[in-house]
């Protein structure tokens, strides 16, 4: 079966299990273990960090013992679950189907604040920088990321993945009120790789990179030039997309 998840990150250490801490994957875990009285491993698409959130955009697949109906389980799950996880949606698909290796590709937003006044209650959801940026520079930058390029530079170190070419289709911006929302897309994503391209893209609004230097520090692969890695409270897993509708 496949689940769709939308989740408030902020109280969770990320999505994979943790032994002690709390997670999103491990608190889904348990409810649903609790519910049907069997162990179940849910296999999630993309494994968020501690502070990022889902609006309907996290899937899970797993399969089931119990014979039940995906609206039934869903009803059930969510009274069962804290109200910071919610489950959207849950379908049947081939047991064969893995939510993250069926996964054609993936859509998060990011979002900053530049109101003059940082407000308390949206502190967890979005990154507050009350020093005006240059959104004009920004947009220029944003253009060379678009395409296939290797995307070592904007690896978390320490990350073991060796294939690290990745394809962004779409890189937009657009304005609520004081509110900046970048929506990314691509056919995958390196271990914090948003949130340094969004570092490096901060980075330009303040004239510290100029926009033209971006093409060189894509294809330098060398984290210390792009040193900078944006918080998680303004990143969003929006959609995953397995190149046909399925949900």
């Amino acid at each position: 079966m496949l689940m769709v998840i939308s989740y408030d990150g902020s109280a969770y250490r990320g999505w994979q299990r943790q032994s002690q801490d709390m997670s999103i994957q491990g608190t889904i875990e348990s409810a649903l273990e609790k519910l049907l009285n069997e162990a179940i491993c849910i296999h999630g698409a993309g494994r968020t960090d501690a502070g990022v959130h889902s609006i309907k955009g996290q899937t899970a697949s797993f399969n089931l013992k119990t014979h039940i109906a995906g609206d039934q389980l869903k009803y059930a799950l969510n009274r069962a679950l804290p109200s910071s996880i919610h489950i959207d949606k849950i379908v049947a698909v081939p047991d064969a189907f893995h939510a993250r290796y069926d996964a054609t590709g993936k859509t998060y937003q990011y979002i900053i604040d530049q109101s003059p006044e940082a407000n308390p209650l949206r502190a967890n959801y979005v990154h507050h920088l009350d020093k005006p940026l240059d959104f004009e520079a920004i947009k220029v930058a944003m253009t060379f990321f678009i395409g296939t390029h290797d995307f070592k530079t904007f690896m978390a170190s320490g990350s073991k993945i060796k294939n690290t070419v990745r394809t962004i289709n779409r890189f937009s911006l657009e304005k609520d009120r004081n509110e900046y929302i970048f929506t990314i897309s691509g056919s995958g994503f390196l271990y914090n790789m948003i949130r340094i391209i969004m570092g490096s893209l901060i980075q330009v609004g303040y004239h510290k990179i100029k926009p033209d230097e971006m093409p060189a520090i894509i294809r330098s692969g060398d984290r210390s030039n792009a040193k900078y890695t944006a918080p998680a409270s303004g990143l969003y897993l929006m959609n995953v997309d397995y190149g046909q509708r399925i949900f």
